[in-house]
């Protein structure tokens, strides 16, 4: 058999496969469950607080630029293997080009110029996020630890005494947190463990109250390992780490129950690490927080191990 005919028999069989391989790769497209108004999201939930949106631009522009980068590599690659494959015809070497100032300068800045662009938006989009206001209307301690979470309401309810400033249980969290905290605020908690249910969803994992529309920041502490505090509608998470004191702000914007859950793997039952977050409105969440002071959960719960030196590389705050 000549040699052009053994090649023409070789590409047969990718010939007959390629209708297989479009079906398949039509079929992954297709099967997601994804409707046209949830492709645009790319794969992210519908953003429940007035900062998801920004997160939500910063992961479609991540996308958009991932996507122009494959469009350029794929088709440099379509374009060597159209142009620059053998010739049937010719056995020789083709020509070697060892040097080629221009291509290598254009791979060298491209890439720089890529990253730049993105550090840029993500750096301004962090910054943005975790920046925390001299007063929130709400303060919130998440308490993470082996295996569900406990949420100190550090808020001034009716008929209970106490001050969050001085309270021995909040003793890990730094002195810059408890300077914004409310005055004389007695609180009030809420405590789970991996059996405990949501009541009305069924849900594993405690419920934390939210009201809509009010700035809520969260204090994250951790008993023993590193956890992650993830609302997944919220489009963001934060680490919860033992001896060092996270926090962030939210403004919800949406009622509803939302999931939430560890994002760090934490040990043998990080799968259990599960709660529900239910926003509701402003008087439903005081009314809320009298509930809990009836039923004896006043207070607070232990906040977690202390922080026993200054992080590094930390901005004091300045007033």
């Amino acid at each position: 058999m000549s040699p052009n005919g053994s090649d023409r028999s070789s590409r047969r069989p990718m010939r007959r496969k390629l209708p297989q391989v479009l079906t398949a790769g039509l079929i992954l497209v297709t099967a997601t469950g994804c409707t046209y108004k949830d492709f645009p999201r790319l794969g992210m939930p519908t953003p429940v607080t007035e900062e998801g949106p920004r997160i939500l631009s910063l992961w479609q522009g991540s996308w958009a630029a991932a996507l122009a980068t494959g469009v350029l590599v794929w088709g440099l690659i379509l374009w060597s293997i159209i142009f620059h494959r053998r010739s049937r015809t010719k056995i020789e070497v083709p020509t070697q080009t060892r040097y080629n100032m221009p291509l290598e300068a254009l791979y060298t800045v491209v890439p720089l110029i890529v990253v730049s662009v993105l550090f840029y938006f993500t750096a301004r989009d962090e910054s943005e996020l975790l920046k925390l206001d001299d007063k929130p209307a709400h303060t919130i301690n998440v308490v993470g630890y082996q295996w569900s979470w406990g949420f100190n309401y550090v808020e001034k309810v009716p008929g209970v005494s106490g001050d969050a400033k001085t309270s021995e249980e909040l003793s890990a969290i730094p002195q810059r947190f408890k300077d914004d905290f409310p005055a004389a605020a007695g609180g009030v908690y809420e405590v789970g463990t991996p059996g405990t249910r949501n009541p009305q969803t069924n849900n594993p994992g405690p419920t934390l109250w939210l009201p809509k529309g009010e700035k809520v920041r969260f204090v994250l502490t951790s008993r023993d390992v590193i956890h992650s505090f993830w609302v997944v509608p919220f489009l963001m998470k934060q680490d919860v780490i033992p001896g060092h004191t996270n926090s962030f702000e939210v403004t919800p914007n949406k009622e509803g129950t939302f999931l939430g859950k560890c994002a760090e793997l934490c040990g043998v039952d990080h799968s259990r690490m599960l709660f529900n977050v239910k926003v509701v409105s402003p008087e439903k969440y005081a009314q809320h927080l009298k509930d809990l002071a009836k039923k004896g959960q006043t207070g607070y719960v232990p906040a977690g191990i202390a922080q026993t030196d200054h992080e590094k590389n930390r901005e004091t705050k300045t007033t």
